[in-house]
Order: structure tokens, then C-alpha cells, then sequence
């Protein structure tokens, strides 16, 4: 479908302030001390998906060259500068790069284990053959030009390397949510769920993906031993914090009697989170030496 495709600066313009308003998860940090602030932040976090750490797999990172692509508030960074030989962080906002410099401040993690930077996902500013893992949890799907952003980070990593993100997937429970909002409630049969969650989940743009279609994506980049599982989202179960659009009296009820011991029982298959790790090959001749 011709809207969910290409990338325009306007577009991305628009995807960048409304992350600049607000950095993903700082909804959950309320506390006046600053480090109390962060640790709720990543509470909230892996309590709400707690399966981050064990698909990142922060350890396996001894030894080795990280870069996150999208860093938020800096919980995941975090991590990885605790067990990467060198971690490096990109995200699009100034903010995000804000917070998780403090954030690393406040806990005393030595300034030359990290590198922090703004920049785009579609035009990362490293040479080739840079990095040995990237890294990026719910971001490259918001970048107009997905497979652009994907196409360098198989530029970016080194022969053997491991890309590890979530993109957001189709069909899910949150894109039927969404449907029945914007499209079935209001007569607008034409609209996809594909195009519902463009138009109206988090940033302007955001697109989602089947499995097919993102193994596929991967495949024709270049990458090998692609893995692919979905997993269930705060979204798709309505365990996320409402924003400030959903906090009428009419969406407090939607939440309290929300089935979420349906949508848990009928399991991960229409879950929002599409987690996707693949390599970057390695050649026979680098593989001979």
C-alpha cells in the first residue's frame, strides 16, 4: 500500500517531535530524585515486557562492539555498556540522548565505555563493518524508510555480526483495537488495520509488518539464519500506561474491563512485538582465514 511506503523528511520531521514531546517510557518515572526516576523507568520496563533481556542477551556482549539504534531513556544502554566491550547509542532526539546521558552520569558508568550521539537509522554516520551486535527494540518501524534503516545496519555490522530488534507486527491485537476505533466506529470501512496503526499509533508513520514480510525484508538485505517470534505487548494487553489522549472516563472503563485473560490464553500469535535476529554472513574467504 502506497502510504505505508517511502520516506519523506516532512514525515520524519513529524515522527521526531512527537518523540521529542515524549521519550519513550518517561511516563513511568514520577519521582523527584533523578535516580530514583531512571530505576522506575526501567522497572516499569522489563516488568511490562520481560522478555527484553533475555532476547537481548546483555552479556553475550563481553568483548565485543554495540550499537542501539533508538536509546529512549537509556534503560537497555544502560545494560549494554555494563557487558560491551564499547557501546555507541543513536536515536533521532535530542532528548532521548539527553536522558540517557544523565541517566549514565547518575550511575557512574565511565564516560569512555559509551559513545552517544544523535542521528537518523537511515544514514548511520559509521563506516563499514563497525559494529559486532546493533540493537534496536520498537524503533525502526517508526523510520519512514524501514528497509533503508536496515539495509545499513547490514552495512554497518561486521561479518558475523548479530542484528537483534522489534519491529511491530501484523495483524495484533492493538492494530484491531485501533481498526475498530478509527475505522469500524466511524463508517470508514475502506481503512486496513495496516493503515490504522499508521495513522494513529505513536508517531505519525508507524508501520507494521507480517512475519513473512519481515523475513522476506531480511532475506532480500542480505541476512542469514533469520529468527522471528511475536510476542504479546503492554499494548496488546492494555497493561500500558494510558497517555494523556486516553484518559477520559470513557478509555478507564475500556482498561478496567479489558479481557486480558483472553487475549494472555489465546497466546502470542497476534502479539504487537515481531523480535527479529538474523547475521550478517560471513564469506568463504573471511571464513577460510
Amino acid at each position: 500500500m502506497s502510504t505505508i511506503i517511502g520516506g519523506s523528511q516532512e514525515l520524519k520531521s513529524e515522527v521526531k517531535q512527537h518523540w521529542e514531546n515524549e521519550t519513550c517510557g518517561t511516563r513511568y518515572g514520577d519521582d523527584r530524585d533523578r535516580k530514583r526516576y531512571f530505576e522506575a523507568i526501567s522497572e516499569a520496563r522489563y516488568s511490562l515486557e520481560p522478555y527484553i533481556k533475555s532476547f537481548a542477551s546483555f552479556p553475550d556482549a563481553a568483548g565485543k562492539t554495540v550499537l542501539e539504534i533508538g536509546v529512549g531513556a537509556g534503560a537497555d544502554f544502560q545494560n549494554w555498556c555494563k557487558h560491551a566491550a564499547h557501546a555507541t547509542g543513536i536515536d533521532l532526539t535530542e532528548r532521548a540522548v539527553s536522558l540517557t546521558e544523565e541517566r549514565l552520569a547518575l550511575n557512574s558508568v565511565p564516560k569512555e565505555r559509551y559513545r552517544l550521539l544523535t542521528g537518523d537509522a537511515e544514514n548511520l554516520p559509521f563506516d563499514d563493518d563497525s559494529f559486532d551486535i546493533v540493537y534496536s527494540w520498537g524503533v525502526l518501524h517508526h523510520t519512514p524508510d524501514t528497509r533503508r534503516a536496515y539495509n545499513e545496519v547490514f552495512r554497518i555490522l561486521r561479518p558475523g555480526g548479530v542484528v537483534k530488534s522489534m519491529i511491530y507486527h501484523h495483524p495484533s491485537w492493538t492494530g484491531l483495537m485501533l481498526y475498530a476505533q478509527h475505522a469500524l466506529a466511524r463508517g470508514k470501512l475502506r481503512m486496513s488495520m495496516k493503515e490504522a496503526v499508521f495513522h494513529h499509533l505513536e508517531s505519525p508513520g508507524t508501520k507494521t509488518y507480517s512475519i513473512r514480510e519481515a523475513r522476506q525484508m531480511l532475506s532480500e538485505i542480505g541476512f542469514a539464519n533469520i529468527q522471528s517470534h511475536t510476542r504479546l505487548s503492554p499494548g496488546d494487553l492494555l497493561t500500558i500506561k494510558p497517555s494523556e489522549k486516553y484518559a477520559s472516563g470513557f478509555y478507564k472503563i475500556i482498561w478496567r474491563v479489558y479481557p486480558r485473560w483472553l487475549v494472555r490464553l489465546l497466546g502470542d500469535r497476534w502479539g504487537l512485538g515481531l523480535l527479529l535476529a538474523a547475521n550478517k554472513p560471513v564469506s568463504k574467504v573471511q571464513a577460510s582465514k
